[in-house]
């Protein structure tokens, strides 16, 4: 057996792995949503468990899909075209996963990665201190916590 056949086998397996995580994920996600529906949590939360539940299933089968084409590219033999052709499909399974990503999450990666930077976590959790402490009878409404400087 040689080196090629080899991981050719692998980029195959990975290949019925990623589309086994979308039928999985899509079977997974039709439950949930209609567990939920039979609930009576509403249509509205139905929805959104069925909708972020496959969303992520896709998610998962593409990065592996990903997986697979890398796998082949690599061990094949090298040439300007299959390069070309890897980036194509590298590129458009990334494009597919950022708008699935932002569908699930409803903002951009990049911005949510700012709403929940640590200067912002901080002040939330400072803001949630004064509020606690104001309850209490710790702090007057004017008043603002320490904050040991």
């Amino acid at each position: 057996m040689d080196f090629e056949s080899v991981f050719t086998g692998v980029a195959v397996a990975f290949e019925v792995i990623g589309a086994l995580a979308m039928i999985v994920g899509f079977v997974i996600a039709v439950v949930l949503g209609a567990r939920s529906l039979l609930r009576d949590d509403g249509g509205r939360v139905a929805f959104g468990i069925l909708r972020n539940t496959l969303g992520a299933a896709i998610l998962l089968g593409l990065e592996v899909l990903v997986a697979a084409d890398l796998i082949r590219t690599i061990t094949s033999k090298p040439s300007i075209e299959d390069a070309l052709i890897l980036g194509l499909i590298v590129l458009i399974r990334t494009v597919l996963s950022m708008s699935i990503q932002i569908e699930i999450d409803g903002v951009v990666p990049w911005r949510r990665a700012m709403l929940t930077s640590g200067g912002q976590l901080i002040g939330d959790a400072v803001a949630r201190d004064a509020q606690a402490a104001r309850r209490s009878g710790g702090l007057s409404a004017d008043a603002t916590p320490a904050t040991g400087e």
